[in-house]
């Protein structure tokens, strides 16, 4: 490769990362007004969601779905409480360990999930098969990434 050929793909706009990284806040931005009718943040809405694919999980579990560490995942946590959407517990077994659990408000919320994917479906001009696509490809180029760790 050329120098000028080099030059050229040493932009911004060349950039996997880049691209990746304006996406993501383009989709945190085309969430907002939908979750916060909820009351909801982005972070906050993915816990809801692994809470509704499993209720009951271990914070550390959480966390490690997430990809979140204790002291992101925590004040979270607390906010979700404080609005009576999740309780948190510890295990009487061993009370370094916390549970979250959904409380029946936060279960109910699970009717505006399907709704607010079909939102984003429109808003992105995508079919939901492209963006299944696109979700496929991401997770395959995470997974590799993780390996390369």
């Amino acid at each position: 490769m050329s120098d000028a050929d080099l030059e050229k793909e040493v932009t911004l706009d060349r950039q996997l990362c880049f691209a990746l990284y304006g996406a993501a806040h383009a989709f945190n931005r085309a969430y907002k007004p939908l979750l916060e009718p909820l009351g909801l943040t982005y972070p906050q809405y993915l816990v809801m969601m692994a809470l509704w694919e499993e209720d009951g999980q271990q914070v550390k579990a959480i966390g490690e779905k997430l990809g979140l560490d204790s002291g992101t995942l925590s004040p979270l946590l607390k906010r979700l409480e404080q609005t009576g959407y999740v309780e948190r517990r510890r295990d009487t077994a061993d009370e370094r360990q916390v549970f979250v659990t959904l409380t029946e408000p936060g279960r109910a919320m699970k009717c505006h999930a399907a709704k607010i994917m079909r939102a984003i479906g429109e808003q992105t001009g995508c079919t939901m098969g492209e963006l299944g696509t696109l979700r496929d490809s991401l997770q395959r180029l995470k997974k590799r990434l993780v390996e390369l760790e």
